[in-house]
């Protein structure tokens, strides 16, 4: 009988890895590393790039789950460090020389989603600088964050945290604000609250082009929405509404890649088909706010939530930069953007 058991739980643990196997298109880009196991459930990276040596970047990945945290990996996908425990941290994004009592500081924001709080972390320490936590969408009854980006104002590097919640109403499901720091912590202000939802299913992926100064999010299973980023302009008219018809179904993590100041590539997780959705960041047939699909690339990431890139020479696999992206399986894969950029133009010039 004990023959049986043992025969059984191998065949059922030897038929879910051939289906985690056999869900990877043949082919699919292949990562240059994959990380070590989190706890729980990855969701979000961001990319943290060291400015006296690149080759000594991080990656700052979520791992989902009531008991889950923020973990910090090197370029060879080993897990540096862990934070202090967090109530469900979903996504994550990085911003740069945030100044706190006249010091500037690299900060990482993720969201809490059981606390309704966003958490604020110094970089390269991975210590909290929030007092515990900033409440969000306070006074509202549908609350739950998710999705977070970070802009720098290029005028006076202010930084703003935009933030998205699993449900919310249309016009202002989005609100933003403006971090600023004091006596070691960092406070936020509301000075936005915007962005259309279709009400399909949830707004969780989030990107910002600090450059050219717009705002980019998933509006799951209807599209991406654009808008601008610097609340000062004081306009919350939607630029653009794209890929309603490219994807299997979701539409998830959303990454910049920055050929130079204006030009470059939005890829977005096509995430049931394991693939990611290419489109030109500067627009197409010179309008800023047309954007058709350039490409699809299949990648070895199952069901992927989040993604990052950048364009910085990492050193080794990653002299062009690299491509960070979540995959089932508690793991980030990294891309070399060599490979990336390959499958890219394969298709470009079909």
């Amino acid at each position: 009988m004990k023959k049986i058991i043992v025969l059984f739980v191998f065949a059922a643990f030897y038929f879910s890895c051939s289906t985690k196997l056999a869900a990877v298109r043949q082919d699919a880009v292949r990562p240059a590393v994959v990380t070590d196991q989190t706890l729980h459930d990855t969701d979000d990276p961001a990319i943290w790039i060291n400015p006296a040596d690149a080759s000594k970047s991080l990656v700052i990945g979520t791992d989902k789950d009531t008991d889950g945290a923020l973990y910090m990996y090197d370029l060879q996908g080993k897990i540096l460090k862990k934070s202090i425990p967090l109530l469900r941290p979903n996504n994550v994004d990085i911003a740069y020389g945030l100044m706190i009592d006249g010091k500037k500081t690299d900060i990482a924001v993720t969201t809490e989603r059981l606390t309704n709080k966003i958490r604020i972390f110094s970089l390269p320490d991975l210590e909290p600088i929030d007092g515990g936590g900033i409440e969000v969408f306070t006074g509202e009854t549908e609350r739950d964050p998710m999705g977070v980006a970070l802009y720098t104002r290029p005028s006076d590097k202010a930084i703003f945290a935009i933030v998205g919640r699993k449900t919310g109403p249309a016009g202002t499901y989005l609100w933003q604000y403006q971090l600023s720091g004091a006596n070691g912590k960092v406070s936020a202000a509301v000075v936005r609250k915007f962005g259309q939802f279709s009400g399909k299913k949830e707004i969780e992926a989030i990107a910002v082009d600090n450059e050219l100064g717009y705002i980019y999010y998933c509006d799951e299973q209807a599209g991406i929405r654009k808008y601008l980023a610097d609340p000062a302009a004081k306009n919350d008219t939607q630029l653009a509404f794209f890929g309603m018809k490219d994807f299997k179904a979701d539409h998830e993590g959303i990454a910049i890649y920055k050929k130079d100041i204006k030009t470059g590539y939005i890829l977005v997780s096509n995430q049931q088909a394991n693939t990611f959705m290419v489109y030109a960041r500067e627009g197409d047939n010179g309008n800023p706010d047309e954007y058709k699909l350039l490409a699809e690339v299949p990648t070895s990431t199952i069901e992927c939530d989040g993604a990052d890139v950048t364009n910085v020479n990492l050193g080794g696999k990653f002299k062009n930069g690299m491509f960070v992206a979540m995959s089932n399986g508690m793991t980030f894969h990294y891309y070399s953007w060599d490979d990336i950029q390959a499958r890219i133009d394969e298709q470009i010039k079909k």
